[in-house]
């Protein structure tokens, strides 16, 4: 007679229990293990998740042979465009044959608006299977209708059940197989409730293999939980080609797809969007709408140009110092990392000797984006100090610059790309690394002045006083 086995599994590194356990002694992570239950057979039929995951993967080798590696050129890539060229860019120039995409992102973003759009395009000469399994097809129709889109050879599949899509798959044959999401599917073979650490796992595992046998394009939806990150094993991001994260805020309208990982293409890529009546539209120029709405002649307001994949973007960094109230001064920080914030703070207070200790900083992006880079340093910097003595930054300055801890400003890469950048959008006072402008020929217009800077202290004769003030 079948025994039921019950083990406890981590969502974040796939390590098993037999007990339940607050944190995992294999990766760290505190309340990770939920409980699932299957059925204990003989080794040859054994239902274990590890079993049946290793079965489902050895069948996308197929009857591969061992080739020697020569110094003959290998066939490219077949990519093929998805009539979004904001999506082809962060894909490295279009959706792969036999790739498989993971796209995430929190409820009510636009993921399926978006999928729903790349499908239409490419339907057009491609038959696409969508399949659905938190949707009905009326409502997709009507989603459909309301964005005014075509179908073409789309298809659409609301079902839960991954033997009955790959049923459907074998006799549709599709070129692209969209799940939207991997949550809401589940394998017979596997006791446990949709949306566990087995089922994802088993069912991202029937997808790869057919992916990687049949030639198809497979993108994936996950959801993401309440720390941001992709819903389920964490190893599913390893087991894909691409993972792409939606960001951005569902109440506002700039929407920004980030490449986290990609196979076939460069990593950290970014592509904006803004949700509009007729679904997700492509923005050409990021920069431009990021400073639409800038305020001019106010203080705590400095831009700065940070290079997102292959292209620089200027975004606009506002920060608030105010006296506090408490005993300990509060630091909020909006798409700046929290330890760069403090790191800045210390300097600005140890270097420059500005009584930050005695103030409330909030530090924001403009646009919802999330800037990474450390190139942002010296922009930051200048509107912490211009908001805390109340005096604002020229309105067509920017800051290009990382800081140490000693309080030097830094050489950063790419410096030309960042200043013909901000030539494009009329800034005529760019400060730059002193070490770049010697290293490297920078060829500006007349009207167009390089400010070079050493140290921190170089930043200080770029504040000027409202003039009503004066």
């Amino acid at each position: 007679m079948k025994k039921a086995r019950t083990v406890y599994v981590c969502s974040e590194c796939d390590y098993q229990s037999a007990k339940w356990m607050g944190r995992c002694p294999q990766c760290g992570n505190w309340n990770t293990f939920s409980e699932e239950t299957y059925e204990q057979e003989t080794p040859e039929k054994s239902s274990s998740p590890a079993a049946r995951r290793h079965s489902m993967l050895a069948g996308t080798s197929g009857d591969s042979e061992p080739r020697q590696l020569t110094g003959e050129p290998l066939p490219d890539y077949l990519r093929r465009s998805t009539g979004i060229g904001e999506f082809d860019r962060v894909l490295g120039g279009g959706l792969v044959e036999g790739s498989v995409v993971l796209l995430s992102g929190e409820p009510g973003i636009g993921k399926s608006t978006l999928l729903l759009q790349i499908c239409a395009s490419l339907a057009a000469d491609r038959t696409v299977l969508y399949v659905s399994g938190e949707e009905s097809v009326s409502q997709i129709s009507m989603r459909a209708k309301r964005l005014g889109l075509k179908s073409g050879k789309l298809y659409v599949l609301t079902e839960t059940n991954v033997e009955k899509i790959l049923k459907s798959m074998t006799k549709l044959n599709p070129d692209i197989l969209i799940v939207d999401s991997i949550q809401t599917m589940y394998h017979n073979e596997s006791n446990t409730v949709p949306g566990s650490v087995t089922q994802i796992r088993e069912c991202a595992g029937v997808f790869i293999g057919k992916a990687k046998t049949e030639n198809t394009a497979v993108l994936l939806v996950g959801h993401v939980n309440k720390e941001g990150s992709i819903a389920g094993p964490k190893v599913l991001e390893h087991m894909v080609d691409t993972v792409l994260y939606f960001e951005g805020e569902s109440r506002q309208n700039c929407r920004v797809i980030r490449a986290i990982k990609n196979r076939f293409g460069s990593t950290n890529e970014l592509g904006v969007f803004e949700m509009t009546e007729k679904g997700l539209q492509e923005v050409a120029s990021p920069s431009e709408m990021l400073l639409a709405d800038r305020p001019q002649g106010v203080s705590g307001n400095c831009a700065v140009c940070v290079i997102e994949g292959t292209r620089p973007i200027i975004a606009e960094i506002q920060s608030l110092a105010t006296t506090t109230v408490f005993p300990s001064p509060k630091r909020m920080s909006t798409g700046i990392d929290y330890n760069r914030v403090y790191l800045i703070l210390a300097v600005l207070e140890k270097r420059l000797g500005l009584r930050f200790s005695s103030s409330d900083v909030y530090i924001n992006v403009i646009g919802g984006i999330k800037i990474e880079e450390t190139a942002s340093d010296a922009g930051m910097a200048c509107a912490m100090i211009s908001s805390l003595r109340d005096i604002p930054l020229p309105d067509d300055l920017l800051c290009i610059g990382e800081i140490g801890l000693s309080g030097e400003v830094r050489a950063v890469s790419r410096i030309e790309q960042r200043v013909r950048e901000g030539e494009r959008l009329g800034f005529k006072k760019i400060v730059i690394p002193s070490r770049n402008l010697g290293k490297t020929e920078l060829k500006v217009s007349p009207e167009t002045t390089l400010i070079p800077v050493k140290t921190v202290f170089d930043l200080l004769p770029l504040l000027r006083r409202n003039d009503s003030k004066t």
